[in-house]
């Protein structure tokens, strides 16, 4: 007991010693958070404070290996897997600090992170099987190595995630930490132990510089270095016993920034933006449009992961039923949490994928008609056939009208028009666009004007533009209009064969003169 307090103490006290150094630091190299569209804070605050995390955490651990005493002989046993752990970890934290200092595109770390998880699955690190009652621990066999490489970058990128308010990171991480000290104590894992000390204490005294109003921010070197430790560190307790308890309690912890993470890809996917894109519509984030105070909200987060880890520690002393049990209940009681803030909104989810399921089918009807007119386009023998195509696809895509200008050098234009049939409802809105068509400065000069009806919305008639735009700039479109002169009339239905000057198009008499 006495070694697990002097890692506690020693690391709490060398980050107390080491923070107001690198703030130092930081200022002296310009590596300084200045406020922006996502920010909270007003000032430039320093952003590298993950380095006396680090520096504070390593040393204890590596100080550890060489003690001649049980906890040592623990280490040294598994020499090589605390070797990859320590290794991937700094490499996760110099990964961070380039972040920090150069900024690094998210796909690029991400793939870093997977190659960090993917090194302790190969040293056997890994979640191989998992107890889940009384009786024989269920084998996960090829499914151990996918379900070690979500849970690791999961919790990483959660635990990045959650770095949005001063000390909010570093308090949940502190926490986590201590269930997993307690966890380890209670399993005979000194190792672990020993990992989630040095961590917790590091934290302790970084927060002193990193709570509200904060002197530093602990950065991705920092927040990332902590969510791959905290992560790799659960699944070594797994490995020590089979017991799910071994990943439930950690994760029950990291609860909150695990559910935030989550709902924010979700609402990303569901809004069909990049998963990697940033927001402001995190659970700290409702917390603040309550009105709250940047302290309190931290407090409240602070409150909420307490009470779900403590409830969750009653999992250790309890069978492995009843474990589940609360389990559950921890997480709907997160849940109705996130319900609370408006982080979770059932009415406005249902309408997301209403709409995107909508829009996925509209794109495959287009795509499929773009294609069937692109086969007839290619079909085509005389221009009287093209012009029957063109104004097919113009039919199928829901366009109003199309119009085809040419101007010859002399500067003499005629114009071919088509009108969609008057038996469509009336159109409430329409959007027109001009589109160029044959660019080769020997040509006459020809363009298309097309009225597009806008039925769901303005993004769905834009992409049918483009789809038109493509089907006209295919080769031999451009040479096959230049032949027009004259459309016999009746070509199609809706379609008038009158060739006429250069004008405005006439009034559709079903939605009023073309609007946007």
């Amino acid at each position: 007991m006495r070694t697990y307090l002097c890692v506690y103490l020693g690391s709490t006290l060398l980050a107390l010693g080491m923070t107001p150094v690198v703030i130092w630091l930081a200022r002296r190299i310009g590596a300084l958070d200045h406020p922006n569209a996502r920010s909270i804070h007003q000032r430039p605050v320093p952003r590298i404070g993950g380095v006396a995390i680090f520096v504070s955490s390593m040393c204890l651990i590596l100080s550890v290996l060489y003690l001649h005493n049980d906890i040592g002989e623990a280490f040294r046993d598994v020499r090589l897997q605390v070797t990859v752990l320590l290794g991937s970890a700094a490499f996760i934290f110099l990964l961070g600090l380039v972040d920090d200092l150069r900024h690094l595109p998210a796909r690029f770390k991400f793939l870093a992170q997977l190659a960090a998880a993917g090194a302790l699955c190969f040293v056997g690190v890994r979640i191989d099987e998992i107890g889940l009652a009384d009786g024989p621990p269920i084998s996960l066999g090829w499914l151990g190595c996918p379900l070690t490489l979500l849970w690791v970058v999961g919790i990483t990128n959660a635990v990045n995630l959650s770095d949005g308010l001063d000390g909010l990171a570093a308090g949940i991480s502190a926490i986590a930490c201590g269930v997993i000290a307690a966890l380890s104590l209670h399993s005979d894992n000194p190792m672990m132990a020993v990992f989630a000390l040095s961590l917790m204490g590091s934290l302790s005294g970084f927060l002193v510089f990193n709570f509200n109003p904060a002197r530093v921010f602990m950065g991705d070197c920092g927040s990332l270095f902590l969510g791959y430790t905290i992560a790799a560190s659960s699944v070594m307790c797994m490995t020590k016993s089979s017991a799910v308890v071994g990943l439930t309690l950690p994760a029950l912890a990291l609860g909150i920034p695990i559910f935030d993470t989550l709902f924010s890809m979700l609402r990303r996917f569901l809004e069909r933006r990049s998963l990697f894109a940033p927001d402001r519509r995190h659970f700290h984030h409702r917390l603040l449009e309550m009105g709250l105070h940047q302290r309190h909200a931290v407090i409240i987060i602070y409150v909420l992961t307490l009470v779900s880890s403590g409830l969750g520690l009653l999992m250790v002393v309890v069978r492995d039923w009843d474990a589940l049990i609360i389990f559950g209940s921890i997480l709907l009681l997160l849940l109705v949490a996130f319900r609370l803030v408006g982080a979770v909104r059932l009415g406005e989810t249902l309408i997301h994928l209403q709409k995107r399921y909508r829009v996925a089918r509209q794109q495959r009807v287009q795509q499929a008609t773009f294609e069937q007119a692109q086969l007839q386009l290619q079909q085509v023998r005389d221009t009287g056939q093209w012009w029957q195509a063109v104004c097919k696809a113009a039919d199928q895509m829901g366009f109003a009208w199309v119009a085809l200008t040419r101007t010859d050098p002399d500067g003499h234009a005629k114009r071919e028009f088509w009108q969609a049939p008057a038996t469509q409802p009336a159109i409430p809105r329409i959007l027109r666009m001009t589109v160029p068509c044959g660019q080769a400065p020997e040509e006459p000069r020809q363009e298309f004007e097309i009225a597009i009806c806008i039925d769901d919305s303005l993004e769905d008639a834009c992409r049918r533009a483009s789809l038109f735009g493509r089907l006209i700039d295919a080769p031999g479109t451009a040479q096959a209009a230049l032949g027009v002169e004259r459309i016999t009339e009746g070509a199609t239905p809706g379609t008038t064969g009158e060739g006429r000057d250069s004008g405005p198009p006439p009034v559709l008499s079903r939605g009023g003169p073309p609007m946007f």
